[in-house]
């Protein structure tokens, strides 16, 4: 992502008539110079917005369903938070605080190079706790957003016989978050590996909070990827199966 970049003019510096030179004068390297460093300027912004504005990422699981579909590619806002901290890009930005309800992209606390997206259930400090698939905070029950869903009716009790990681998908004991993290949940309540099974999110490995979906593909079904064999689907295969109606959606 960039601005539109106007070079400097290709012209050579030719002397006036009469003036030394002026049969033979050599074209100045200012032009040269002037096209490198626009390039430079355009790499440094483009550098500076990916790392500071705006980064794109591909959504490859459903556990953000309905809200963020597999195959959406999802714009993240990345200033939007900056002024926690209070830095400077806080001052010169429009930002705020990170409020709950807050769809965001972060590091996995587990394996920083992978990236989540997810919902934030619970601030810092607060207290959360999960009794039969319903989120409280504090003591009261929270009012769950549209897009949440349970795909399962059936209701895990919290027994130590049972797996942990099928108990804990429907029963948490009091958790306070600590400062400086987030508690976070798909909305794919039942498909979503989260903050219920590893924990609250550091608030330095947030990277943004998801904007809009600039585009969106739906993935292959199982036969076709089968009977591909495993090739790179065709130009017009991937816009048979391009989501327009999901163009510029915002995420909510």
């Amino acid at each position: 992502m960039g601005p539109d970049v106007h070079p400097g003019p290709l012209t050579a510096s030719v002397p006036a008539p009469g003036t030394p030179g002026g049969a033979a004068g050599r074209a100045s390297p200012r032009p040269v110079r002037e096209r490198l460093d626009a390039i430079l300027a355009a790499v440094i912004f483009a550098l500076f917005a990916r790392t500071f504005l705006f980064q794109a990422f591909d959504v490859p699981t459903g556990s953000m369903e309905k809200s963020v579909l597999t195959g959406d590619l999802v714009l993240v806002n990345k200033f939007v938070y900056a002024a926690r901290g209070g830095r400077l890009l806080g001052r010169l930005l429009p930002a705020r605080e990170l409020r709950r309800g807050d769809v965001v992209v972060f590091r996995f606390p587990e394996d920083p190079r992978r990236d989540f997206i997810k919902r934030v259930v619970a601030l810092p400090g607060e207290t959360v706790a999960i009794r039969d698939k319903r989120v409280w905070v504090d003591g009261r029950q929270v009012a769950e957003p549209p897009s949440a869903f349970h795909a399962d009716d059936a209701i895990w009790p919290d027994d130590s016989q049972i797996a942990e990681s099928r108990r804990r998908r429907d029963q948490l004991p009091p958790l306070r978050v600590p400062d400086g993290a987030y508690f976070v949940m798909g909305d794919n309540r039942d498909d979503s590996n989260d903050s219920r099974f590893w924990g609250p999110v550091p608030a330095a490995f947030i990277e943004g909070r998801a904007l809009l979906v600039y585009w969106s593909v739906a993935p292959r079904s199982s036969a076709a990827a089968a009977t591909g064999g495993g090739r790179i689907a065709s130009p017009i295969d991937w816009l048979r199966r391009a989501r327009f109606d999901r163009v510029l959606l915002p995420v909510r």
